[in-house]
């Protein structure tokens, strides 16, 4: 069985730049629920959060990695900057829109038949499903088949190892790649002090490719987290 790690990095859209309805449909809640002297705390909050929602964010790096081979790839973003494709220690990035690093996320999934992700069913791939339909991209996997991995399809198996770790939630506290990385003696994606609270700064500073290496270290330390749960925890 072939096997696919992926991650992605999401950065949001300029609040200030949005139409007067949206910013009322998005401020909705905190103006109802948040005390006077809160407000501006809590509204600096929700425009740090834009990312986190395919309606008002959109991908800024798209990582992949193989695992039986050890090599992969990272798609990012580049708006307003031209940047050559570059390697380093078997990944490859390549500038691209986002329209065209879902063309080739898809692409590259086809060949693939176990998926690896940290959070993907919570978070990556739900977001991956949304903008590329929003960009008229039809996805050529189903990574949401199933969240339990004996009843999904043996083409598509999606090991989210925050599922797996936390035995599907019945673990209390569920805990960051980080912490995850820290209990196993993996070394953390954000060893070079980059995070992902840190993408969207760093996307609007048109820093790049310092997304997309923080974008590798994920795809690495949840490769080594995949080969641990496998040799030790899985069934």
């Amino acid at each position: 069985m072939s096997t696919l790690i992926f991650d992605i990095e999401t950065v949001g859209e300029d609040f200030d730049a949005l139409d007067t309805a949206t910013q009322d449909v998005l401020t909705r809640w905190i103006k109802k629920e948040t005390p006077v002297e809160g407000y501006e705390a809590a509204l600096e909050d929700l425009k740090n959060g834009l990312g986190f929602s395919p309606l008002t964010g959109e991908i800024a790096a798209i990582g992949v990695l193989d695992h039986e081979r050890g090599k992969g790839a990272v798609y990012y973003q580049t708006p307003g900057a031209k940047e050559e494709a570059s390697e380093d220690e078997g990944i490859k990035y390549k500038p691209m829109t986002e329209k065209e690093m879902l063309v080739h996320f898809w692409k590259g999934v086809a060949e693939y038949d176990e998926f690896v992700s940290f959070n993907g069913r919570g978070f990556d791939v739900p977001f991956l499903v949304i903008r590329s339909a929003v960009h008229g991209i039809k996805p050529t996997k189903d990574l949401m088949s199933n969240r339990y991995l004996k009843s999904q399809s043996y083409q598509a198996k999606h090991v989210d190892l925050l599922d797996q770790l936390t035995f599907y939630g019945a673990v209390r506290r569920k805990g960051s790649l980080h912490l995850w990385c820290r209990a196993f003696g993996i070394a953390s994606p954000k060893v070079d002090g980059v995070t992902g609270d840190d993408v969207g700064k760093l996307f609007h500073a048109k820093k790049f490719l310092d997304i997309a290496r923080y974008n590798a270290r994920d795809l690495h330390a949840t490769r080594e987290l995949y080969e641990r749960w496998k040799d030790y925890i899985r069934a």
